[in-house]
């Protein structure tokens, strides 16, 4: 255990630390963000201009607007003394060494002798930066390099210089892990570090094959994004995220830094980008980079003429809309790999060569950059959004036959390779013959025990040089699901999408496998035999309700809504008063149940986590009552739980104090509001004030199970019933409409928006009521069945869910 840090200072308010200072802040820590001194009347208003500027990047950089009041502003010359009272100072300024080691010099005097400095430089020496300073800062001194946007993106490098204390190590990365949500990979002191020099290399094989093999934008694109498991931004449009200032900059550091890297001729600097950026065609940042939005079109640079076209059909052979269908990555990345040597294999021949020169790259950065595969892969999980990483993909492909072939393109191929490679024909020429696969970078243990408080990775072993294969270490407060799955013995239940499974101490796991996590027949069917277990098994303590996708669950299954609506429309009543019974059931029952959510939580996902008593929520959630953007209302009890959580929330149960709250609930329901974090969830009323949240969102099923065992020991008692619900009546209902028509006469939304909106409020107001007054669950549940299934009806509804299982998109009609 260590202790948390409290207080801390960023150095440096442009856009990385800003941003840092920001998420620290979202972490519940006093911020202190300094800058130079700006004008003589107000020397703040540089540092107030700079984080202003921040404030506004999309996504935001903040959990809440009430996040930026934990940071205090303040410049170098008027402020520097506060540096005295912070546990860690966190250097970010421009990247020039004199004025980093200056600064170090200054800090050394003022700050406290335990406090911790890090630098989040990328292109300088971590250990030149502090080489002025006495031991007992350098002690204390390391790098700490966040990835952009650092509130989003998982990876933190932590760069330890020669001096540095592996206790100071110890203490951030526990922190950072813990209160940051951070993916820790420990970086050597290279130009660099880790993920950078990979994810440049990378950048750049996309950069020559544009400019010297004669695939277009468009194309690179489509082979270096989700097809091949990386994220959808691919290499072009990151590269206008980043800025091609930006992206010229680094490489104009890298290049001379590298003298040793036999592959260094690739970090030159291209013509077309100094080009580029002479002419403040800078990416996202300046609207044109790679790309440019010109009204609706999207347009592509053309390398020759430097003007902006649109883009061309793919001419990428015959085989790749094939390969992108298949649904395991693996097994895609296999076809890719394999659609090579013939005429209509464009897709295929660029793989294959990039791949080949990423994987051998890599292999060569060994021990250079890191000491093991591990660091290179999860630094490209975690700091790119690879779905593999190099070397994984490397065992996917089939470590031989990649030899082979690095072997005949005449790829350098480092030393440990061979000898991994001789080690592994020896150890199985006396098992299999000579066709089979001789060895891989990561295997599983022989024989595991099949422990939930253990991951798969900690089964799993990876090949490091010089050690053979070691460990893989993993946290030991994460339950992984994949584990209990493969144990039959552990499933308590289940069906073809969802499960029961048994987590050990008399907690038991519900767990949606339906497409997207929707609430189908078959969820509910699950849900349903959840609680008859709970509610007879006299050893069933609680249970967990969670799942390990990125998203908890997008809903109702709008698909199977709509078929029955055609079908047997009589129907729709029962399931939807069954829903409803079915979540009232879960909200009082006998023993505690805690949901574990994460991602997007929408529409009947999210009444089902507000129909549980506890939750433990991922910092990064995602939730909402959206059921009007598909032409309906919620009709799951949300409702109902908005209306009596606005009244618990006013001072008394008085139409003057319960109003504002109403209206607040009122409209996010009625523009499908999602909350842009659990803190903002919270706020919106789609959370209790006694919510849960983790930083890590890997750790939110452990932490849930451990909530149900303290609920068990305090002797669990459910909720009590609410009989005595304030709503306005008729009067609060005229105010609703009145403010649906504003929203419609503003632009805001259209008719039929209204129309919902209006239906939406005769609910939260209680129907026909002529004055305030107090009504009971069973009224309000009521109320929404009766509104609710009209609409399913309605053409506009109908079009509405039509297009939206059709393009993933809502329609406003």
């Amino acid at each position: 255990m260590f202790q948390p840090f409290q207080t801390i200072a960023v150095l440096g308010a442009g856009v990385m630390g800003s941003q840092i200072a920001a998420h620290f802040a979202n972490a519940g820590l006093t911020v202190h963000l300094l800058d130079l001194p700006g004008s003589e009347a107000n020397k703040n208003d540089r540092v107030e201009a700079l984080f202003k500027k921040a404030l506004k990047l999309s996504p935001p950089i903040g959990f809440t607007e009430k996040t930026a009041q934990r940071i205090m502003l303040g410049n170098f010359e008027e402020h520097f003394h506060r540096l005295g009272e912070v546990d860690w100072v966190i250097e970010a300024v421009i990247e020039d060494l004199q004025i980093k080691q200056q600064l170090m010099k200054r800090l050394e005097e003022v700050i406290r002798p335990d406090a911790i400095v890090s630098t989040n430089t990328s292109g300088l020496r971590i250990g030149v930066i502090a080489q002025h300073c006495s031991l007992a800062f350098r002690k204390r001194f390391l790098g700490t390099h966040f990835f952009n946007p650092p509130r989003y993106l998982k990876l933190l490098e932590l760069i330890p210089t020669a001096d540095t204390d592996p206790a100071v190590i110890e203490r951030v990365q526990w922190f950072a892990e813990m209160h940051l949500g951070k993916a820790i990979v420990h970086a050597k002191d290279t130009p660099n570090f880790i993920a950078n020099r990979i994810g440049l290399y990378v950048t750049m094989l996309g950069l020559q094959a544009w400019l010297k093999q004669g695939y277009t934008i468009e194309e690179i694109d489509t082979l270096t994004g989700t097809l091949i498991g990386r994220p959808k931004s691919a290499t072009f449009r990151t590269a206008d995220l980043v800025g091609l200032d930006t992206l010229l900059a680094v490489l104009e550091h890298l290049y001379p830094a590298i003298p040793d890297d036999e592959s260094r001729e690739i970090f030159q600097v291209p013509d077309i980008l100094r080009k580029l950026v002479a002419t403040g065609t800078l990416g996202a940042k300046s609207g044109q980079g790679f790309y440019k939005k010109q009204q609706s079109q999207i347009l592509c640079l053309n390398p020759v003429t430097l003007a902006y076209e649109p883009a061309k059909p793919l001419n990428l052979g015959n085989n790749l809309e094939t390969i992108a269908k298949i649904p395991d990555l693996r097994d895609r990345l296999r076809a890719l790999y394999d659609d090579s040597h013939s005429d209509s294999s464009r897709a295929g021949d660029f793989f294959r060569q990039t791949i080949l020169s990423i994987l051998a790259y890599s292999a060569r950065r060994i021990p250079e950059i890191a000491d093991s595969p591990l660091e290179i892969d999860r630094a490209m999980r975690w700091g790119f959004g690879w779905e593999l990483g190099v070397f994984e993909i490397w065992d996917a492909l089939g470590f031989q036959r990649v030899l082979i072939d690095l072997q005949a393109a005449e790829q350098p191929i480092p030393e440990w390779i061979l000898q991994m490679s001789e080690a592994g024909c020896d150890r199985l020429a006396r098992y299999a013959s000579a066709a089979a696969r001789c060895d891989r970078f990561y295997q599983l243990e022989k024989t595991p025990s099949v422990d939930i408080r253990v991951s798969p990775s900690q089964h799993r072993q990876v090949y490091q040089p010089g050690r053979q294969y070691v460990p893989v270490p993993a946290p030991a407060d994460e339950i992984n699901l994949s584990v209990l799955r493969s144990d039959p013995e552990r499933v308590v239940w289940q069906n073809a999408e969802a499960g029961l499974i048994d987590l050990d101490d008399g907690v038991l796991l519900y767990e949606f496998r339906s497409k997207g996590n929707t609430l189908s027949f078959k969820v509910m069917e699950g849900l349903t035999e959840t609680l008859r277990i709970l509610e007879t098994n006299e050893n069933v303590k609680g249970v967990v309700i969670g799942n390990e996708s990125e998203h908890f669950s997008g809903g109702a299954n709008l698909a199977e809504i709509a078929i029955l609506a055609q079908s047997n429309p009589a129907a729709i009543a029962p399931l939807i008063e069954q829903f409803q019974s079915t979540l009232q059931r879960l909200h009082y029952a006998p023993k505690p149940i805690v949901a574990a959510i994460q991602g997007r939580v929408l529409g009947g996902g999210c009444e089902l986590v507000m129909a549980c008593p506890q939750v433990v929520a991922a910092a990064e959630t995602y939730i909402g009552l959206v059921e009007l953007s598909v032409g309906l209302i919620p009709g799951a009890g949300g409702i109902m739980r908005m209306v009596a959580r606005a009244s618990e929330r006013a001072a008394t149960a008085t139409p003057g104090h319960v109003q504002p709250f109403l209206r607040n609930a009122f409209e996010t329901i009625a523009t499908a509001k999602v909350s842009n974090s659990a803190e903002e969830a919270k706020e919106l009323g789609f959370l209790s004030p006694t919510a849960r949240i983790v930083m890590n969102g890997d750790r939110r099923l452990a932490v849930a199970k451990a909530e149900v065992q303290h609920l068990d020991r305090i002797s669990y008692l459910p909720p009590p019933k609410q009989s005595a619900i304030f709503v306005l009546g008729r009067s609060g209902q005229a105010m609703l409409d009145h403010a649906a028509y504003v929203f419609e006469q503003a632009g805001y939304a259209s008719e039929y928006d209204r129309y919902l909106a209006e239906k939406l409020a005769y609910v939260m107001t209680g129907g026909m009521l002529s004055a305030p007054t107090l009504v009971s669950e069973e009224y309000l549940l009521r109320l929404e069945r009766e509104t609710f299934l009209p609409l399913l009806a309605q053409p506009k509804t109908q079009e509405r869910i039509a297009h939206i299982l059709r393009t993933k998109k809502p329609l406003r009609n």
